[in-house]
């Protein structure tokens, strides 16, 4: 993987069958047709609930597999189009599914100011289940939490929402993904008649963090910087309280 210096100078980048009618001739028995009837509409409803139950049950089960597997180093990946908010996602490697990934209020602008300063702070905080009757084993894991209060260097940033990885996501992960830490701009996704809609370009920021786990409802990401330069110092606090 080639690396980047840190110095994040953002540059472009590239049924069933009808009943017969059968006229007796010689046998006098009349013959019988049997119907098969479908299933009944309430057994029909159980079968797809069934499936789709079993579908969820296996969804969940990669993500905790997914969750269960990150180590004490992700990696980390700001991105977002110009005119829009802050993607924020958190991978095992580069070629993972996001264990984690929420969408900020903050635009994408305020966040390459805040940087220009040379720090950085994102505290995201949620609630505690008040249900005291709730097992520890069947509690919500906090990656898995859907809605956070944020902080920018200790100034309110709305709200940030948990979000599943769509092809968009997914595209600028892959774009970047021969990337280990650096920042730059990719294209906008091209229209229908073929060409680029100006202004609406996807900034990205990746690099490799440490990960703390101070509780079970308490985490900490610390970017690790390469070398000993003044680079921007960035770290992400994820608090149940």
């Amino acid at each position: 993987m080639a690396k980047a210096s840190m110095h994040f100078h953002w540059s472009n980048k590239v049924s069933n069958e009808d009943d017969q009618d059968i006229t007796p001739q010689s046998n006098p028995c009349p013959k019988t047709t049997i119907n098969q009837s479908p299933l009944p509409k309430k057994k029909l409803q159980a079968v797809t609930i069934a499936r789709f139950r079993s579908v969820l049950t296996t969804i969940n089960k990669n993500r905790t597999n997914l969750l269960n597997s990150l180590g004490p180093r992700v990696l980390g990946t700001f991105f977002g189009s110009r005119r829009g908010h802050v993607y924020f996602a958190i991978q095992r490697n580069p070629t993972s599914q996001p264990a984690f990934l929420i969408e900020l209020q903050t635009p994408i602008s305020n966040l390459v100011k805040e940087m220009a300063s040379g720090l950085v702070r994102i505290a995201l905080e949620c609630d505690k289940d008040e249900d005291k009757t709730k097992k520890m084993s069947d509690s919500r894991k906090l990656l898995e939490e859907p809605v956070w209060r944020t902080y920018c260097n200790g100034k309110k940033c709305g709200f940030a929402m948990k979000r599943e990885c769509g092809d968009k996501e997914w595209r600028v992960l892959k774009a970047v993904e021969p990337i280990s830490m650096g920042a730059g701009v990719l294209p906008p996704e091209k229209k229908v008649d073929g060409e680029y809609e100006e202004g609406d370009e996807i900034m990205y920021m990746r690099a490799k963090f440490e990960r703390i786990s101070g509780s079970r409802d308490s985490e900490a990401f610390y970017m690790m910087n390469p070398d000993s330069n003044a680079a921007p110092e960035l770290s992400v606090y994820l608090l149940r309280i």
